[in-house]
């Protein structure tokens, strides 16, 4: 349940500025003394405004919409309070962070509490936050939501890991209020279903603030003595969301997850829902459901050699828990509370220079990757392979054509020799010679083409279509003239 306090209306602050010196054009009157500027370093002015501003604003209450949030590797969270045209730095540190009972994010209408700062590395001012709390109608239901989403991403809310009941308890443990309808509605279903059942009840506060840690302190106690009970059932009767509230804490959820023991959730009627019921072992609808759900087995006989299991030891964290809320309550001094601030505002600065080597590597993968890009896409664009195959393919290609034009020449030049061929057979000798024609040659070899060339008695040769004769001239008539 949350609780919120009237919002205080801060105090003004004191001024904190020097005075500022008058000019030094300005004529002095004869005998003024002037009084020596005080100059301030950047460090010391900024630390004298934050010791100030620490001093006037040290508990206040801030109303406001959170934007940018952003949630630490290191557990911190930084976001800004926005209302209006105004807005403030916000940070939440780790220790207060882990006690909150929802997530901070954009858009969401909370109210803050906590102290005036400045960060000195900046200079600017901002709200160190110790609580935080949602605003307007629906906040329970908010934190409900956002634990139980939390929870079961991480696996709290798993079938596996959850066990089941013994069937044949010899004593349960009860976490409820020793005063309450509820714990007489268990008895008497306990004692009408199995008489012999022992009852140990742990008695607790079941609703308001102290809830959480009263239930948690009889988890812690039963499973510190494992061997006084053998289930735990959490019981409560009805109520609104807000009696309930106590249940839906996410300390409490964690110590139920982590019991050695089997714990019945019965929280509410059968239409309420806790996240004590979603990481409980069983759920069960009503107080009077958990009874008869541990007293089942009894009706059972056959089941009764499964009721025997192994027991193994149960080791409990009370101790360590009870360590660190003894420590968690102690006051620290002021040189603690220093040296803590100091510490956190280091811690802030880890943060900030954290998240500015993130954008800046982030920013140079980017061009590197471009650049990148621009050498391949160049590199693809000169690419050897690419200017060799253009210049093979060209060959190919001129090598076509240089064959089709030297295929095309010489077979003009074959027509034509082959025409010219033909021609210079019609023309040849020979071919006369081959239709009963002879060329007759002198002895000296002079072709005669006249009976007059020659004389009676010369010899003669004669070239025919096939072969040679040689003879003798016996007689010439050179009276005979060739016919027109």
């Amino acid at each position: 349940m949350f609780f919120f306090e009237e919002e205080a209306t801060p105090p003004e602050p004191e001024s904190f500025a020097p005075s500022a010196p008058a000019s030094p054009q300005e004529p002095k009157p004869p005998g003024t003394v002037v009084s020596e500027r005080r100059i301030w370093t950047v460090r010391s002015l900024v630390t004298s405004i934050r010791q100030q501003v620490e001093s006037s604003y040290t508990d206040i209450w801030v109303e406001g919409e959170i934007s940018n949030c952003r949630p630490a590797s290191s557990g911190h969270i930084y976001f800004t309070l926005k209302d209006g045209e105004a807005q403030l730095p916000v940070v939440l540190f780790r220790r207060q962070a882990m006690l909150l009972r929802f997530r901070p994010a954009d858009g969401l209408s909370v109210l803050v509490r906590g102290r005036i700062s400045v960060y000195e590395s900046r200079g600017q001012l901002q709200l160190i936050a110790e609580t935080m709390e949602p605003r307007g109608a629906g906040s329970l239901q908010l934190a409900f939501e956002q634990l139980k989403a939390r929870l079961l991403a991480e696996g709290l809310f798993d079938a596996d890991r959850k066990r089941q009941l013994p069937a044949f308890p010899h004593c349960v443990g009860v976490v409820t209020s020793p005063t309450g309808a509820v714990i007489r509605d268990i008895v008497n279903v306990v004692r009408r279903r199995h008489a012999r059942l022992n009852l140990l009840v742990y008695p607790a506060t079941m609703q308001g603030s102290s809830s959480p840690g009263s239930v948690a302190a009889g988890i812690r106690w039963f499973n510190k003595n494992p061997s006084l009970v053998d289930i735990i059932i959490l019981a409560r009767g009805g109520g609104s969301m807000e009696d309930l509230a106590g249940f839906n804490d996410e300390a409490l959820a964690r110590i139920i997850a982590a019991s050695k023991l089997p714990i019945v959730s019965a929280i509410g009627h059968e239409t309420d829902f806790t996240i004590a019921d979603f990481v409980a072992d069983l759920r069960a609808p009503t107080p009077s459901a958990a009874a008869e759900l541990v007293t089942a087995a009894q009706h059972r006989v056959e089941d009764r050699i499964k009721a025997l299991e192994a027991r193994v030891y149960r080791a409990g964290r009370f101790h360590l828990m009870h360590a660190r809320q003894r420590y968690a309550r102690l006051s620290a001094e002021s040189v603690l509370v220093r040296l803590r601030d100091a510490v956190s505002r280091r811690d802030q600065r880890i943060d900030e220079l954290r998240f500015r080597l993130e954008a800046a590597s982030g920013r140079r993968v980017r061009i590197s990757v471009h650049r990148l890009g621009v050498l391949a896409e160049r590199l693809r664009r000169h690419d050897p392979s690419l200017r060799i195959a253009t210049t093979q393919r060209r060959l190919q290609q001129s090598s076509e054509l240089l064959y089709r034009s030297a295929a095309q020449v010489i077979s003009t030049r074959q027509a034509r020799l082959n025409r010219a061929a033909v021609r210079l057979e019609a023309l040849s000798p020979v071919a006369v010679l081959s239709r009963g024609y002879a060329l007759v040659y002198a002895a000296d070899g002079t072709l005669l083409r006249s009976a007059a060339d020659t004389a009676a008695g010369q010899n003669i040769r004669a070239r025919l279509a096939e072969g040679t004769l040689e003879a003798q001239v016996t007689a010439i008539n050179a009276s005979e003239k060739r016919n027109s």
